[in-house]
């Protein structure tokens, strides 16, 4: 008798549907496995006949048969422990009743039948949503968040028993909980209140987190970089519950201990880190830097000491959103939507433009150093910022909103966008035909726009950035079109100088 189950296959963190076929035969005895089992599946063969043996059910002289298909992808890992053993009870007969097609089995399997967790099992279930099943079983961890999918309903099961006696229509014993998500006791150790200065970086900030834009900050050491990076994540509005469930499945992967919050994911890889360690990679690639930032921000600090290649590398990801590593074993990708935060001093000796020390380079020895940012990286950039040290007496009785409250503005602002464009998208990501249909500019704007890009000898790519950063402020700001005032404030975030307010007086527009 035939018998097939259907399982998850895992490529990463995308998942395609297998179906495992058993056969028994009265011929020899034999195990065979079929469909290009890696030595983890191969090993399924031990784990099952002896969590069979326990509960009593004997495959010997017999010739058993298990072809996972499609047989010419390759698969791996523990996962298919679960489904081989409830394909060959049913093969046996122990199981009568018929499973729907619709159903599906992931787990691995102990010697004594208990149903284990294993890695990528998060992974797992959110395919098995995707691929359209509408019943789960999988074994329970309590490391992981409450998994509630619409129209996946997941049964959790801790031995084969357990599976056995659901499938007979038996109540099944104890019923799992996983432990929810808590916020309540995620705390910041840093906030925007507790930052002396930087007006103007905190506003640029304030719209980076609005719109998902790339922000770069340049100065001299100790001017307040890496400490505005560090408190830049305390603006970022919650995960929602999708996205969480991805950034804990990317942990997961890796093997690195996730928190059951919703705060977005904080990376900031040192300089000395390889390109495989921060775009992922290895014999059997795993997630880089790059994708545990997914959802989160990516800061880059000392960015001109990482190497040329790794930055580059980096180009595609930020454009697309994600990750494809090609190795002759395997090809996968691993989503990468971060927000990256780059952080350089402008000189070797770093005071270059300080108004606190004198720079010591030669002219020659400041264009090598920032020519270790190519051009195509340093356009990928949406926001840049010139920072210099801030003057303590002058600014220590300033009053400062608190991240709290900046927060709560993005994510207005952010919920604006998502009824704009129908989604969770963000103005910093969306194309610029969709841009301009949900948000067409006025007249006055599109000619105060050909001024400046003829005069400043914008690129079309250089012009599309700023629609994007003038619709996020517009955003901000409560206003249904881009204006004016928008377009001017956003032209000031590509290059933060005084240049741009003597423009905006030129232009006979009032300072805000």
């Amino acid at each position: 008798m035939i018998s097939k189950i259907l399982s998850i296959g895992l490529k990463g963190v995308e998942g395609y549907r297998v179906q495992v076929e058993v056969q028994t035969l009265i011929a020899v005895e034999s195990f065979l496995i079929v469909g290009l089992p890696d030595a983890s599946v191969k090993e399924s063969r031990e784990r099952v006949t002896s969590a069979l043996h326990t509960l009593g059910h004997r495959i010997s002289d017999r010739k058993t048969i298990i072809n996972l298909s499609p047989a010419e992808q390759k698969k791996n890992g523990p996962i298919f422990d679960l489904p081989i053993a409830i394909a060959l009870l049913k093969s046996i007969g122990v199981i009568k009743t018929p499973i729907p097609a619709t159903t599906c089995f992931i787990g691995a399997i102990s010697l004594d039948g208990t149903i284990l967790p294993f890695e990528g099992i998060l992974a797992a279930a959110l395919a098995a949503k995707k691929l359209g099943f509408s019943l789960l079983y999988m074994p329970y961890d309590a490391s992981l968040p409450e998994l509630k999918m619409d129209g996946l309903e997941i049964v959790y099961v801790s031995s084969l028993q357990e599976v056995i006696q659901h499938l007979s229509g038996q109540a099944t014993f104890p019923l799992h909980t996983p432990k929810a998500s808590n916020d309540s006791e995620q705390s910041f150790d840093k906030d925007f209140a507790d930052i002396i200065g930087h007006p103007f970086a905190k506003r640029a900030l304030e719209i980076a987190a609005a719109g998902e834009h790339h922000v770069f900050m340049t100065g001299p050491p100790g001017c307040g970089k890496s400490l505005l990076a560090e408190t830049f994540p305390t603006i970022l509005p919650p995960l929602s519950n999708e996205s969480q469930l991805e950034k804990v499945s990317l942990y997961q992967l890796v093997g690195m201990e996730f928190g059951l919050t919703h705060q977005p994911p904080f990376r900031s890889p040192h300089h000395s880190a390889s390109s495989v360690s921060i775009i992922g990679g290895g014999q059997n690639p795993k997630p880089g830097e790059i994708s545990l930032a997914h959802r989160g921000v990516l800061f880059l600090d000392e960015m001109a000491e990482f190497s040329k290649k790794t930055l580059d590398m980096l180009r595609q990801p930020i454009e697309t959103g994600k990750v494809t590593i090609s190795r002759a074993r395997s090809i996968v990708t691993y989503p990468a939507a971060f927000l990256l935060v780059g952080a350089m001093n402008p000189c070797p000796c770093g005071y270059l433009g300080s108004n606190t020390h004198y720079c010591t380079c030669t002219p020659k020895q400041i264009q090598s150093y920032q020519n270790r940012l190519s051009g195509p990286i340093r356009d990928r950039f949406d926001i840049t910022l010139f920072l210099n040290s801030v003057n303590m007496e002058k600014t220590k009785n300033e009053s400062n909103d608190t991240s709290a409250i900046i927060r709560e503005r993005v994510w207005e602002a952010r919920n604006r966008q998502s009824k704009r464009y129908g989604k969770d998208m963000c103005n910093g990501r969306v194309s610029y035909d969709i841009l301009m249909k949900t948000s067409p500019p006025s007249e006055k704007v599109k000619q105060l726009m050909q001024q400046m890009a003829i005069k400043k000898q914008w690129s079309n790519r250089v012009q599309v950035k700023l629609f994007r950063l003038a619709r996020t402020t517009a955003d901000l700001n409560g206003e249904a079109q881009i204006s004016e005032s928008s377009l001017w404030e956003a032209m000031s975030l590509i290059r933060s100088n005084e240049h741009y307010r003597k423009e905006r007086r030129n232009f006979g527009i009032k300072e805000r």
